[in-house]
């Protein structure tokens, strides 16, 4: 069964510059940083930042030249060791990881699940789940909580989730730890939602341990939220978690006391992360090649990054898309396709004084075909 990732008030902790050294690639861009200049310099435009959040949702109208959004801040919470905290608020997250192949003994109700039998799995589940097996209480509880075989009862699935998570079923811990944590169909228990969260953790559950992860972080600020997350991460990133391979890519790269054959590896996870469609990792991955963090640059790859991560709407990644296209980095000099991008994210919010200059600098005709071109890809 799949199992979804817990949706935290604080996602992850994204790690920015300070004292920590973080280098200039995922530097927080204020606004003002960039000097107005037609055109950019290469060496301008050869370290991108990350730059800010948008703080609006896009426009649904047509482009406005005088009017931008504030840039998005997020409020740090500075730890004595110098680094930065920055929350990341209700991003959605990608997909957990596919199961294993199962290689245990046969389980006739699981199979009638897998095959879609759903009424068959629940008559053989369901003695099962009285007699006190955990694993028939679970598949139960995933039945019934999606009305598979049976009217939907999200009640009765939290009754079964609770039986199998005191029976040391590590998906039902994980399961009936968001109930818990959430208050819904079961009365609120942070107490409680945290040992079954961290039992299944420990059990090798990888949305678990994630999640254990997100928590150490959240009720421990600094770097030792970070230190006790760290393993929980690593052992969530092995199993294909996109968001822990892109937590750890970012642990690596900031904390100064690993060892450096972690630190060699920080480009690697995010390269994971990337290719498991996390669109902000593939924002940070274009960026770490155009700029040489973590290993030499690669313009054209890191252009190509960087043109995954702002087709997929990442207002960021236009941003830096567009600077990209001026100074013909990893592809060829484009000044419509560079105002395109540009006019995607400023509608985003995201201001950017240099290339708010550039763009003026166009012709009439070639901000028409411009604005054309982002109406063209919003409606795509």
């Amino acid at each position: 069964m799949r199992t979804r990732l817990l949706r935290l008030p604080v996602l992850f902790a994204m790690l920015v510059a300070g004292s920590a050294g973080l280098p200039v690639a995922a530097v927080a861009q204020q606004a003002g940083d960039q000097p107005t200049m037609r055109p950019l310099t290469p060496s301008d435009a050869g370290a991108l930042d990350r730059g800010p959040r948008p703080s609006t949702e896009a426009e649904t109208t047509g482009d406005k030249k005088d009017g931008a959004a504030e840039d998005g801040k997020a409020e740090a919470e500075d730890d004595p060791q110098g680094i930065n905290i920055f929350a990341r608020m209700g991003a959605p997250l990608p997909d957990a990881p596919a199961e294993k192949e199962y290689k245990g003994p046969v389980d006739e109700a699981y199979g009638a699940y897998q095959r879609g039998l759903f009424t068959t799995a629940i008559d053989k589940a369901l003695p099962r789940a009285q007699l006190g097996d955990p694993a028939a209480q679970t598949l139960l509880a995933e039945l019934m909580a999606r009305g598979l075989g049976v009217k939907k009862d999200t009640k009765g699935a939290a009754f079964w989730y609770g039986q199998a998570a005191a029976g040391g079923d590590p998906a039902a811990m994980f399961k009936y730890a968001l109930l818990l944590m959430e208050g819904r169909d079961v009365p609120r228990d942070k107490a409680k939602a945290d040992e079954y969260m961290r039992k299944a953790a420990d059990a090798g559950n990888s949305s678990a341990q994630f999640n254990w992860a997100q928590l150490l972080v959240a009720d421990n600020p600094g770097v030792r939220g970070l230190t006790l997350a760290l393993p929980y991460y690593e052992k969530a990133a092995e199993q294909g978690v996109a968001d822990a391979q892109y937590a750890v890519a970012q642990i690596y790269s900031v904390m100064k006391d690993l060892p450096e054959e972690k630190k060699s590896k920080a480009r690697e996870w995010l390269a994971r992360a990337a290719r498991a469609g996390f669109d902000t990792a593939q924002l940070d991955m274009g960026i770490w090649l155009v700029n040489g963090v973590g290993g030499p640059r690669d313009y054209e790859k890191g252009f190509r990054w960087l043109s995954i991560a702002a087709k997929r709407g990442n207002a960021v990644a236009q941003n830096r898309l567009s600077h990209l296209y001026i100074n013909a980095l990893g592809t060829k000099p484009d000044p419509i396709e560079a105002a395109k991008w540009y006019v995607l994210s400023r509608r985003a919010g995201l201001k950017d004084p240099a290339l708010e200059d550039f763009y003026l600098g166009l012709t009439d005709e070639e901000q028409k075909k411009a604005i054309d071109a982002a109406n063209k890809f919003r409606r795509g």
